[in-house]
């Protein structure tokens, strides 16, 4: 900054100075425009994008499905979060902060709204009974990884990436002040990684896959292409565990879905059914 900053006595919105967001953020909630929402033939129907928090989602209905769970057969709905698609009125009542991901459970007489990515988690795993240890202190160690990372997570994206990324022009002091908490929480998990082989002990668990998306990409050099900026390759044990689940077949799968960025290879925009994976990613469409 070249200069000091005086804030107004009361604040008011400037749509110019946003940065990269600046066309869909604003200080209000509700829609801007009517849309309802599609609805496919599974259980549950996802209204999301490929953002971290959107993986989270995928991931753990692949991995559902994957032990056989077919209750979780899902459509996931390409929610463009750059286009406003999230102010649309079908979006907003199912979710009242206007953000991905939206799950409607609909397995039920009536259906389950069930909004915030840690919460569609939690609702997953006790539905269908796995990555959530019924057992008090194994269930207490998940969950408090949980909602570390749910609060975490706005000081590595809306912080450190937001002035890192996507902010109009670099500052200094807040991409030092993020990038030092980015750190910090990137030996947290490190530090916990050097005891146990998962986030939680020794057992895969939606601490993983909530954590996965933000810091194991983080580690693998993919988020906000700043792996050299934080050395993340000098936190071993975050870089062991972030490969191990990079590996995991359903973890492949659901970095896939809703995905807008990366090789056409690797988006597969809605997903309808299992065989979309092999026939309806952006390549095969583009090539048909």
């Amino acid at each position: 900054m070249t200069q000091a900053y005086t804030p107004p006595k009361v604040w008011t919105w400037d749509k110019e100075n946003g940065g990269t967001f600046a066309s869909t953020n604003r200080p209000i909630a509700g829609a801007t425009h009517d849309k309802e929402l599609p609805i496919g033939k599974h259980p549950m129907q996802l209204y999301s994008q490929g953002t971290p928090n959107g993986v989270k989602v995928t991931v753990m209905l692949e991995e559902l499905l994957a032990l056989g769970e077919t209750g979780a057969e899902y459509d996931a709905w390409l929610i463009r979060i750059g286009k406003g698609d999230q102010f649309g009125s079908g979006f907003v009542d199912i979710n009242p902060n206007s953000k991905i991901p939206a799950l409607v459970d609909r397995s039920g007489d009536e259906p389950i709204r069930v909004f915030e990515s840690g919460a569609i988690l939690m609702h997953l795993a006790e539905k269908f009974g796995h990555f959530l240890p019924t057992e008090p202190a194994a269930r207490a160690e998940v969950l408090s990884w949980l909602f570390w990372q749910m609060g975490s997570a706005p000081y590595l994206g809306g912080g450190f990436g937001h002035f890192y990324a996507y902010a109009p022009e670099p500052m200094e002091y807040p991409i030092n002040r993020f990038s030092m908490e980015t750190k910090r929480q990137m030996d947290v998990l490190d530090r916990q990684l050097a005891e146990n082989e998962f986030i939680a002990g020794s057992d895969y668990s939606i601490a993983d896959i909530a954590i996965w998306p933000w810091y194991g990409n983080l580690a693998l050099g993919r988020q906000y292409n700043a792996g050299e900026f934080l050395d993340v390759a000098s936190y071993k044990n975050l870089v062991r565990w972030a490969e191990q689940l990079d590996a995991r077949p359903a973890v492949k799968r659901g970095r896939m879905v809703n995905r807008l960025a990366g090789e056409p290879h690797e988006q597969l925009h809605e997903r309808h059914d299992a065989s979309d994976f092999d026939t309806k990613t952006q390549d095969k469409l583009t090539s048909a």
